[in-house]
C-alpha cells in the first residue's frame, strides 16, 4: 500500500495533484489546515494538507476491489488446496539410513558440493592411489586434514550467511562428536543438514480452535509490516479457508495503520473495530463469538516505554481463560541479530509467542532466523518475502532455509 501527503492551496487541488500523481483510485484518509510557520507566518497563506492511499501494483482501487472480490468468487467454485506440510525429519542415528539419504542432500546442495569440489578435489591419479592406500596410516591422516577443511569450509558458510559464531561453533561440536575421521564428505553433510533442520523444529502455524473462536494477537516493532501480514493472513483464512474474520487494531497511535486495515477489512467484507479499552475487547469476542478467528494488530512501543508494554499486557491477558488465544512476534529479517534479541527481550515480559519474519526479499542471509529460534526458544511459523496481499507469504520451511544457510542455491 502506498500513503502519501499532498500540499496545495485547498483540499480540491491537493487531491487533484495526488490523483495526477498516483491515479484516480486513490482513498482519501485525512485532511488538515497547515498554517505558515515564521516570523512572518501572518502575512502568509495556510495550506490544506491531504493524506492518501493507494493500493500498490493497482492503477485504480476500484479495480483492486474488483480482483480480490474475483479472487473470492473463484475460491468459492473449488475447494482449496492443502498447504504442504514438512516432511517429519528424524535424528539421523543409523549409518545406513545416512549413506541413503546422501543422494538427496547432495541435490538439494548443490552449489556447496560444487564448491567444496572446487576448493578439495584432487589430481585423479592421487585419489586412484589414496583409494588404494586407505588402510595406510599416513593417508588416514590426510583423510582426517580434508575432514577438517570441510568442516572449517561450512562454519565460515555460516558465518557468511549470519548465523551467530556461538551457535555455529555449537552445532559442528556436535557434529564432531559423531564424526569419523574417514567418513565421507557426504556422510558429514547429511549429519549437520539433519541437525540443523531438528535445531528449527517445525513450523506451528495458526490453526482453528477446538471450541469457539480463535483470536491472535500480532505484537512487534514499527515498521516491520504487521498490518501487511495480517491483512495476508486473514485474506488466506477468508478467501482460501472459507473461515470467518474479524479484524481488530489495538493501534491508536498511527492513524495510517488503521486506516490501512479497514481498507483491506473493507476489500475483504469481513468486520473491523479499532480497541481502545480491554472492555472493548470484551465487547468484540461477544459480537464475534461465532467466528473462527479475530485478528488484533498492536502498537509498536519502544522498549523503554514501560506504559505502553503494560497496556498491551493487559489487551493480550484479558481474553486468558475466555478464549483460545495466541500472540506472534513479527519481525524484520533484515533487523541486526543485537537489535533482535532486545526486542525479543521486551516482548517476552508480555506474553509467550511464536515468531513471523519479514522481508525475506530484503536480505540475502538468513542467519538471525536460526539465531533467534535458538536465542528464544520460539517456535517459528510464517515468512513473508513482498508486499503483495494475499501473496507474498508462506509457512516457514526448514529444509529450504537450512538449504541456504549451508551454502545451497535458492
Amino acid at each position: 500500500m502506498i500513503i502519501k501527503k499532498f500540499t496545495a492551496k485547498t483540499e480540491n487541488e491537493a487531491i487533484a495533484n495526488a490523483k495526477k500523481e498516483l491515479g484516480e483510485g486513490v482513498v482519501v484518509m485525512n485532511v488538515k489546515e497547515v498554517k505558515a510557520k515564521g516570523f512572518f507566518a501572518f502575512l502568509k497563506p495556510s495550506t490544506v494538507e491531504v493524506t492518501v492511499a493507494l493500493e500498490e501494483e493497482s492503477e485504480k482501487y476500484t479495480a483492486a476491489v474488483s480482483a480480490i472480490n474475483n479472487v473470492i468468487a473463484t475460491n468459492q467454485q473449488k475447494e482449496p488446496a492443502p498447504a504442504p506440510v514438512p516432511a517429519p525429519v528424524e535424528t539421523p542415528e543409523p549409518e545406513e539410513k545416512i549413506k541413503k539419504d546422501s543422494s538427496a542432500i547432495e541435490e538439494k546442495l548443490d552449489s556447496l558440493q560444487s564448491l567444496l569440489e572446487q576448493q578439495l578435489q584432487k589430481p585423479a591419479e592421487e585419489k586412484y592411489k589414496e583409494k588404494e592406500d586407505r588402510e595406510d596410516k599416513d593417508d588416514k591422516k590426510k583423510e582426517e586434514t580434508e575432514i577438517d577443511k570441510f568442516m572449517t569450509l561450512l562454519h565460515d558458510t555460516m558465518l557468511d550467511n549470519e548465523v551467530d559464531g556461538k551457535y555455529a561453533a555449537e552445532i559442528l561440536e556436535e557434529i564432531g562428536q559423531v564424526n569419523k575421521p574417514n567418513m565421507p564428505f557426504d556422510y558429514a553433510l547429511a549429519n549437520i543438514y539433519q541437525k540443523m533442520i531438528l535445531k528449527f523444529g517445525k513450523p506451528e502455524c495458526i490453526k482453528p480452535a477446538t471450541d469457539g473462536i480463535k483470536m491472535v494477537f500480532f505484537i512487534g516493532p514499527t515498521g516491520v509490516g504487521k498490518t501487511t501480514t495480517i491483512a495476508k493472513l486473514a485474506s488466506i483464512f477468508r478467501v482460501d479457508q472459507k473461515k470467518k474474520v474479524a479484524l481488530l487494531t489495538a493501534d491508536t497511535y498511527r492513524i495510517a495503520a488503521a486506516e490501512q486495515l479497514r481498507i483491506y477489512a473493507n476489500i475483504l467484507e469481513v468486520p473491523f473495530r479499532i480497541i481502545y479499552t480491554v472492555e472493548e475487547i470484551g465487547k468484540a469476542m461477544e459480537d464475534f463469538k461465532d467466528y473462527d478467528y479475530i485478528l488484533v494488530d498492536t502498537a509498536g512501543h519502544s522498549h523503554q516505554n514501560t506504559t505502553q508494554k503494560e497496556s498491551m499486557g493487559n489487551f493480550i491477558h484479558s481474553v486468558d481463560g475466555k478464549v483460545d488465544r495466541e500472540v506472534y512476534l513479527v519481525l524484520s529479517a533484515t533487523t541486526k541479530y543485537r537489535d533482535l534479541i532486545s526486542i525479543a527481550d521486551s516482548y517476552k515480559e508480555i506474553a509467550d509467542f511464536k515468531l513471523i519474519f519479514t522481508k525475506l526479499d530484503e536480505t540475502t542471509t538468513l542467519g538471525n532466523l536460526l539465531n533467534l529460534k535458538l536465542y528464544t526458544g520460539a517456535s517459528l511459523s510464517y515468512v513473508t518475502y513482498g508486499q503483495n496481499v494475499p501473496d507474498d507469504i508462506e509457512e516457514f520451511n526448514p529444509q529450504g532455509t537450512v538449504k541456504k544457510l549451508l551454502g545451497g542455491k535458492n
